[in-house]
């Protein structure tokens, strides 16, 4: 992906980290006014549910947004445990492992 000056990534980058539910659900969000009342009623759950799910979003938004270097497997590790899809166990043992693999410090 292409590069800024300043090292993030070019437009739209953290856009590509998404997927289309993490998508789907930051529409209906803007469409709610950024309510997660109305947010959580439009998906009949929890505001807690709803509260979760916009925290690990934002996490997720951070790393693809991150002007860290980092490869694609590195940052696709991260958004993955971001989106608590991998614990905090998992993801520094599969890192260690891809960092000796690529004899990263």
């Amino acid at each position: 992906m292409p590069r800024t000056q300043d090292g993030g990534d070019a437009a739209g980058g953290w856009l590509e980290g998404l997927n289309e539910e993490d998508l789907a659900f930051l529409k209906r969000f803007v469409l709610a006014s950024g309510s997660l009342k109305e947010t959580a009623e439009a998906y009949g759950i929890s505001y807690p549910t709803v509260r979760i799910r916009l925290d690990r979003l934002i996490e997720k938004i951070k790393v693809w947004d991150s002007r860290e270097p980092m490869d694609d497997f590195e940052r696709t590790l991260r958004g993955e445990y971001a989106d608590g899809k991998l614990d905090l166990a998992t993801m520094k043992v599969l890192l260690a492992a891809h960092r000796k693999e690529t004899r990263r410090p």
